[in-house]
């Protein structure tokens, strides 16, 4: 609790420094792979964070220091040099992106292992704590450092915010973008230097090996929250935000633990809770979600049947006929009746059962609706009567009152289905 009270109230300026830092990287960060993410270029933020290594190395090599200045230089030209030749390959071979992006991270990221042993071998007593570029040391964030790194992050933020529109275009509809003049060129090479920055601001904090992960994981957990582009951006960036800060508390707390690893298995925890919970795309929601709908549409079928029987003068069905209406849905249909039974829309006499006056209310509503669609088919789609009742057994369950009182108003209020059956009204 020490720790903690210690770190979060800033008691010493190093630590306020750091936290700064790691939010503008956060943001930043979170701001550019969501654009990736939904561009499909994930895997490019991959070769990147890996192929600034080598740029890095010669950086320190050239300054004899771990100077930021030269350091973030080196970074962003091999960054640079990778996305380029990604590019060049692409468009002049017949290799796929895939293998090119592995093989263009491959071959950056091993020089760089090499340029670093070769420094480590050195002798430069500078050298120490360089090893801390490839996992991420965020406490090691000075104020110098703070200056550049969160510099480059305010750039980010501020162009990917006031161009939201532009690399909107680039990432749904670049084609179309070029269409109406808009230079989609240039746009996607002024995306890809703020994604080269991204990776840039984030290797001394989260390392070079784990960058990609703080890019692409938030914009991917969010995803499952809304389909809302900037809703989308700012989830992505407190999600960022929450795990650069608990990755970095971690550190603090424990500082043989790199930052880097942490703020991922953080962002690795935030993004299963959205896999598994997020409202309507995560999994657990949907299973429920699914079993709701499909106990709706067993429970409109029943009253359905039942109403149908009616209208063919019988104001009851035994159990038995019911089950050889639905031959592989006994237990459904079982729990269906309780259910019915329970709230009062059936009665049940013995092995008998029948609608109440609310049943037939309800009943009437999914007949009228099946009904109802079945005419629109018909007469506005063209479709012949006889191949219209299995889009509207579907269709059926998830008509609302807005667009049944559409329906009613477009068809005139039709008496009569395509069927010839009448369509029921209270």
């Amino acid at each position: 609790m020490d720790n903690f009270v210690y770190f979060f109230t800033f008691q010493d300026l190093s630590i306020l420094y750091v936290v700064i830092g790691i939010i503008l990287l956060g943001i930043g960060s979170a701001y550019v792979g969501t654009y990736s993410f939904l561009d499909k270029k994930a895997l490019l933020g991959d070769a990147i964070s890996h192929a600034v290594l080598p740029g890095i190395c010669l950086g320190f090599i050239l300054a004899g220091e771990k100077n930021p200045v030269y350091i973030v230089t080196g970074a962003f030209i091999s960054g640079g040099i990778a996305t380029f030749l990604t590019s060049w390959l692409k468009k002049n071979t017949k290799l796929s992106e895939d293998a090119i992006i592995a093989s263009i991270l491959s071959v950056f990221f091993g020089f760089g292992i090499v340029l670093l042993t070769v420094i480590q071998k050195s002798g430069n007593p500078e050298m120490a704590g360089l090893n801390h570029f490839i996992f991420g040391n965020a406490i090691a964030i000075l104020e110098e450092d703070l200056w550049i790194y969160g510099g480059l992050a305010v750039i980010i933020i501020l162009s990917l915010t006031i161009f939201q529109k532009e690399f909107s275009l680039l990432v749904f509809n670049s084609d179309y973008g070029k269409a109406i003049g808009y230079p989609m060129e240039i746009i996607r090479f002024a995306f890809n230097v703020l994604m080269i920055l991204s990776v840039v601001i984030g290797i001394q904090a989260i390392g070079v090996v784990l960058m990609a992960a703080l890019l692409i994981t938030p914009g991917a957990a969010a995803r499952f929250w809304t389909d809302n582009l900037s809703k989308l951006l700012l989830l992505a960036a407190l999600f960022a935000v929450v795990s650069g800060i608990a990755g970095t508390y971690i550190s603090f707390v424990l500082p043989q633990m790199p930052t880097g690893p942490w703020v991922v298995v953080s962002l690795s925890f935030i993004a299963l809770i959205s896999f598994l919970f997020a409202p309507k795309k995560g999994t657990i929601t949907r299973y429920f979600s699914r079993n709701q709908y499909l106990k709706k549409t067993n429970n409109e079928h029943l009253l359905k049947a039942l109403y149908k029987n009616r209208e063919l003068g019988q104001r009851m069905l035994t159990i038995e006929n019911i089950y050889e209406l639905y031959p592989y849905q006994k237990k459904e249909i079982k729990h269906s009746i309780e259910f019915l039974f329970k709230e009062g829309l059936i009665l049940k006499n013995q092995n008998f059962i029948s609608l109440t006056d609310y049943g037939i209310h309800e009943a009437k509503r999914v007949v009228r609706l099946h009904r109802l669609w079945e005419t629109y088919l018909t007469e506005y789609m063209n479709i012949a009567p006889d191949h219209v009742h299995d889009s509207a057994e579907k269709l059926e369950h998830i008509i609302t009152p807005e667009l049944e009182a559409q329906l009613e108003k477009r068809l005139n209020f039709p008496q009569l289905d395509p069927h010839q059956e009448n369509i029921p009204r209270d």
